[in-house]
């Protein structure tokens, strides 16, 4: 293929992906929907042209996918703020991921002894893994409308629900089969002992470096050690997740982390200015390697899959039995997160690479597993949640509160007319008052 094309093709896709989100914010329908649609188109042109023939779609997936998921779980942690008066909502986000991961991968791994008669327990629970983790990568960029508190707990669910999950995967991945061995639960619990201390050693040595760092080109240096650390980590079946969070939480509060003898280590007026440039960066480039693994996995789906009667009942039924579990979970824990949360459960990054793993495994395996019981469930669930944020949207910050503010009409200077303007925008979209009640 002509090289001057695939640029063109590759520069398109990050401008549709631009308009998407813009799409996003105006309708809630999520940019990552639109992006995998766009894949599906792009997948009937390329394969009618034979451009696909000798593409291995699987390996791009992988790459992006992790790579991905280490700077999307970066940019929600340089996003969240440790506050005393938080800590009661980020317990009962991590215990409902928990219990979610937990219940779910049960309740479903129930189902597929019923569809699929053949396969042990064990194997049955394995597949149900993936499809019972929610996707941050989806989810993150999704709930900007949402009031700060509900925002913020989906972050930290979602997150949270990535990190417990890979986790499980692949302890129960190393079982063997041996469900019902202590050392499993051993090994996992120690195996969250050692990722823990680990993180924040690795996390406090990074934020020690970070800002001691003279050279012009380093917040790529920074980001490049953490996707070897994350690779190390994955190699060793450590939970890699962890080591990503700890680091952009310690960054982002330096307040909380850097105190006592601690604080001498530490120089809030070097770090804050690289701390916004690399927040910038991290949120550019999560939001490019979203773009084409959502893009690359539209062009990886067979839509004959979902043509499957029996496969579309199925996925009906695996969605019913995880928002089942999810109302049950959240009314019993956190009655005030039921609305729009209990729809925003989608399936997506987390579960297609799990299942690439799957893929490649020796053991046990449900042969006749078909890919679209995969496909329906991201894409119900990717619906449901549009469809949710879509009638939560008369809950902005924005539409309640600012336009009983009469602040436009306050002023006749039209450069200050324009200088609150945008203090609106900006703050309607960062769910954030900004004074305005003392202002105004």
């Amino acid at each position: 293929m002509n090289t001057y094309v695939v640029i063109m093709a590759l520069a398109g896709i990050i401008i549709l992906s631009f308009f998407f989100n813009i799409i996003s914010k105006k309708t809630n329908i999520p940019s990552v929907l639109l992006l995998i649609l766009l894949g599906m188109g792009l997948k009937v042109g390329l394969e009618s042209a034979g451009v696909l023939n000798d593409v291995d779609l699987d390996s791009i997936l992988e790459i992006l996918g992790n790579v991905g998921l280490v700077m999307i779980v970066l940019e929600a942690a340089l996003d969240l703020k440790l506050e005393k008066e938080k800590a009661g909502m980020i317990f009962k986000a991590f215990l409902i991921a928990l219990l979610g991961i937990g219940v779910s991968m049960f309740a479903l791994g129930g189902f597929f002894l019923y569809i699929f008669p053949s396969a042990g327990l064990y194997t049955a629970l394995l597949y149900a893994i993936p499809l019972s983790i929610m996707s941050s990568a989806i989810i993150i960029p999704s709930v900007g409308g949402l009031t700060g508190v509900k925002k913020e707990f989906m972050v930290y669910e979602s997150t949270f629900s990535d990190i417990l999950g890979i986790m499980v995967f692949y302890f129960m991945l190393g079982a063997d089969g041996h469900v019902g061995d202590g050392s499993i639960a051993w090994s996992i619990g120690l195996n969250i002992l050692v990722t823990m201390v680990l993180s924040v050693v690795v996390a406090y040595v990074m934020v020690f470096l970070f800002q001691r760092l003279q050279m012009q080109v380093k917040l790529f240096l920074i980001i490049a050690v953490l996707l070897l650390l994350f690779a190390v980590g994955k190699y060793f079946h450590l939970s890699s997740l962890l080591i990503i969070l700890a680091f952009g939480l310690v960054l982002n509060n330096t307040d909380v982390f850097f105190r006592g003898f601690l604080k001498k280590y530490f120089d809030k007026e070097k770090v804050n200015p690289i701390l916004h440039d690399f927040h910038n960066l991290t949120l550019e480039s999560a939001f490019l390697i979203r773009t084409f693994f959502f893009v690359v996995f539209g062009l990886s789906i067979t839509v004959s899959s979902l043509y499957n009667l029996d496969v579309a009942i199925n996925s009906f039924a695996i969605v019913v039995i995880l928002f089942l579990v999810r109302f049950i979970i959240l009314r019993l824990i956190a009655k005030d997160h039921l609305f729009p949360e209990l729809f925003i459960a989608p399936r997506g990054l987390i579960t297609v690479l799990l299942f690439f793993v799957l893929a490649k495994y020796e053991g046990d395996k449900i042969e006749s597993f078909d890919t679209g019981l995969l496909l329906y469930p991201i894409l119900i669930s990717s619906i449901i949640m549009m469809i949710a944020l879509i009638m939560n949207r008369g809950e902005k910050v924005k539409d309640i509160l600012f336009h009983s503010i009469p602040i436009i009409n306050a002023s006749t200077d039209p450069k200050k007319k324009a200088e609150i303007k945008e203090r609106i925008e900006k703050n309607a979209e960062g769910q954030d008052f900004d004074g305005f009640r003392h202002d105004f």
